[in-house]
């Protein structure tokens, strides 16, 4: 039994097809990016995950559990940090561990939760003198108190400095090493290059793309390519004088050249000194999960989209 199973999942609001039948599934022990821009679908998505949302249509078993239906079994076994999270300014990340555990009625380790997620140190510190990171770091401690076999993690590194995410990817490397699957929904690519082990990129509530990064970088992206700073003049050069593709982009004075074989790198380099002309910078380059991304996805449904998606929610009460 895998612990996330998503078939043909749907949910509308009015005319709004918020998600429109995605499909996916997540392994025990991987961290599951979903991406996607604004009004994309994710939200509602996970919240029908967490048994937040009714779903209109398809299935969705969490650790083989309905999460509408069976929402109180469900939410003893996965933990939770939304993206706003915020917490009594006047408690200590030791005492919020504490009081979660009383709302659980479990028993739990604070000082080695704090030692998880590297909050150790902060043990007495007041949550209103926490930093950005420091105040994240105990949103994921309170998210571990039940032990959770999954982890829903919304935008965990929004607003942090680079030192204070770099600190959060490690947590979250940690919980993953210690078996913990994870759903990760964040707007920095370069996080989630660097953490999931699986992507899925939704735009207008369907999913557009899903693999491995390296997988949707090969299915999508340009491939390696050869950029050289001049002038189109000295493009139109290594055109006529190679077998090579060439194009030429007059914002950055660069000139492009797909990298079909590695050869092809020392035969438009050899063109270029064989011109007379003068020319700059050389670097090759692959398409990034950022470049592959702005790629597929179109633009956010924007203000009426979200308005009618909030307005059309249905939460458990």
């Amino acid at each position: 039994m895998l612990p996330i199973e998503v078939s043909d999942l749907k949910k509308n609001y009015g005319s709004l097809k918020a998600v429109d039948g995605i499909s996916f599934s997540v392994k025990q022990g991987e961290v599951f990016g979903l991406l996607g821009p604004n009004g994309a679908g994710k939200t509602t998505t996970i919240e029908i995950m967490e048994g937040l949302r009714e779903r209109d249509g398809g299935d969705v078993k969490i650790l083989g559990l309905d999460p509408w239906k069976n929402g109180y079994d469900v939410h003893k076994k996965i933990g939770v940090i939304p993206q706003e999270f915020t917490f009594i300014e006047k408690t200590t990340p030791r005492e919020a561990i504490l009081y979660y555990a009383d709302l659980f009625n479990v028993k739990c380790d604070p000082d080695q939760i704090l030692k998880d997620v590297l909050l150790d140190e902060k043990t007495k510190t007041y949550f209103e003198d926490l930093s950005g990171g420091q105040k994240r770091k105990t949103g994921l401690a309170l998210s571990l108190v039940n032990n959770p076999e999954i982890l829903f993690l919304d935008e965990p590194t929004t607003g942090l400095d680079p030192n204070a995410r770099r600190a959060i990817w490690e947590v979250i490397r940690n919980l993953k090493a210690k078996g913990k699957t994870i759903i990760l929904t964040t707007h920095y690519l370069d996080e989630a290059q660097q953490l999931s082990d699986h992507v899925a990129i939704m735009d207008h509530g369907r999913i557009v793309a899903i693999g491995t990064v390296d997988e949707i970088i090969h299915q999508y992206g340009s491939g390696e390519r050869l950029e050289i700073q001049g002038t189109e003049k000295l493009a139109e050069y290594i055109k006529a004088n190679t077998e090579l593709e060439v194009s030429y982009d007059h914002t950055r004075r660069t000139i492009t050249i797909p990298l079909k074989k590695r050869i092809d790198a020392l035969a438009a380099l050899a063109a270029a000194e064989q011109s007379g002309m003068e020319w700059g910078e050389i670097q090759t380059r692959e398409d990034s999960l950022d470049d592959v991304f702005i790629k597929l996805v179109s633009e956010p449904l924007g203000e009426q989209g979200e308005t009618a998606i909030d307005s059309g929610k249905k939460r458990r009460r």
